[in-house]
């Protein structure tokens, strides 16, 4: 296959996009790892950060609405357990 115009602007797209996605779900689980990690004081607004952060992810599309959705029913299971 020969490396025409197209074909390195797809190339070059994909590495953007792939770095851009590791940033958000690198924020991602750092803030699930704050709640998880958080005070009895504090959890709440970690709870209300992560839940912020999660639907922004998935509005910006690097994670899917479902998976979203089951990310903040497992933290808020988390939250009401502790």
């Amino acid at each position: 296959m020969s490396a025409k115009g197209s074909e390195l602007k797809k190339v070059r797209q994909s590495i953007k996009n792939r770095e851009r996605n590791k940033h958000y779900k690198s924020l991602l689980s750092t803030s699930i790892k704050r709640v998880k990690n958080a005070d009895k004081k504090d959890v709440e607004t970690e709870f209300k950060n992560a839940i912020k952060m999660i639907d922004k992810i998935a509005a910006k599309g690097i994670i899917h609405k479902k998976n979203s959705s089951n990310k903040k029913s497992k933290l808020h299971k988390y939250v009401n357990q502790t």
